[in-house]
């Protein structure tokens, strides 16, 4: 199994290298690389995101191991050491044939699933014809496993507000990316296909906390001013809410798995400064990934293949498939 995500800078030297390699080709402004690169000094220059990657994969190396599964993990990153076309090279000298593929997104859309095929054709054709097939496994932000790991998370945040927990109001973030992008038609011909996934899941996650009313916002735009992207933004949100009188809110950071860069620096510092510079009850809560249960979804999504399992889905949308060797994973999907 190949564990592929985003990548992180591990010192001071390597922040702006890994941020031009994250943002090659997308016109983002050098003004911002060095806003966002002061947020990785902040934290020592090192991101978070690998060691987290590392407990996810330690703890999928655990329950692989409760069900008697013998299945090698490798790592590789799009945009950091250890990156994919040597993590690939690498399954290659080692015999690797044939492995299925983890990307740490549970989302469509062009960042978070058709960049990994991308990177998935982009490492095949470095090491050449020793690569290994590799087989994306699908989207999961309607599986029950990261719904319910979700659910219990936004529980605890509500705990942790006391009394203020009782009037608090539940507010779901996610990545926001450019309207242009997410204006596209979806597999189903519809526009808006990650963003209608986010609301899907916000959906999902709220029924079962027993929430009818709820927010889906954004944050952690990188792109040029004049480009628009989803709003509103959270911060701005938490200033709406103040002027209609909320006192305190719950954020539910859906769109990630660990708690990366964009939550602790965005949300951590950010939006809680935010809300206590209104007055506001902030309550964050935790990511999926540090819950049993995400190594245990990642495990059904194994045995989709494996053991020809039930797909688990409590969503209605159509979601995309698993895919060979970066081929798209349905027409018009990402």
């Amino acid at each position: 199994m190949l564990f592929l995500s985003f990548g992180g800078p591990e010192g001071p030297e390597e922040v702006r290298p890994f941020l031009e390699n994250v943002t090659r080709g997308r016109g983002v402004p050098p003004e911002r690389l060095d806003e966002v690169a002061e947020h990785y000094l902040h934290f020592g220059g090192v991101s978070p995101i690998n060691r987290l990657n590392e407990d996810i994969m330690a703890a999928l190396r655990s329950e692989l191991d409760a069900q008697s599964r013998d299945l090698p993990i490798y790592f590789g990153n799009r945009n950091w050491h250890p990156m994919i076309e040597d993590t690939v090279a690498r399954m290659a000298d080692d015999g690797v044939r044939r492995a299925l593929v983890f990307a740490t997104s549970a989302w469509g859309g062009y960042s978070g699933c058709k960049q990994y095929h991308e990177d998935i054709v982009r490492a095949r054709e470095s090491v050449g014809q020793r690569a290994p097939e590799l087989v994306k496994l699908r989207q999961f932000f309607d599986h029950p496993l990261f719904v319910e790991a979700n659910a219990d998370a936004v529980r605890a945040a509500y705990a942790e507000l006391g009394e203020r927990a009782e009037q608090a109001r539940l507010v779901f973030t996610a990545h926001s990316i450019p309207l242009r992008a997410d204006e596209r038609p979806g597999a189903d011909g519809r526009p808006q296909w990650y963003s209608r996934q986010v609301a899907e899941a916000a959906r999902l996650v709220a029924e079962r906390v027993g929430v009818e009313s709820y927010d889906v916002v954004w944050q952690s735009r990188s792109g040029p001013p004049q480009v628009p992207w989803l709003e509103p933004d959270i911060c701005d949100h938490l200033e709406d809410l103040n002027a209609k009188g909320v006192g305190s809110v719950v954020v539910s950071p859906i769109g990630f798995v660990s708690d990366h860069l964009e939550v602790v620096w965005d949300l951590d510092n950010e939006a809680e400064e935010a809300a206590a510079g209104l007055g506001m009850g902030f309550a964050r809560a935790a990511t999926a990934g540090t819950d049993p249960r995400f190594a245990k979804m990642i495990v059904e999504l194994i045995a989709e293949h494996t053991d020809a399992a039930p797909v688990c889905k409590l969503s209605e949308l159509r979601m995309a498939g698993s895919t060979v060797n970066g081929a798209l994973c349905a027409p018009g999907c990402c």
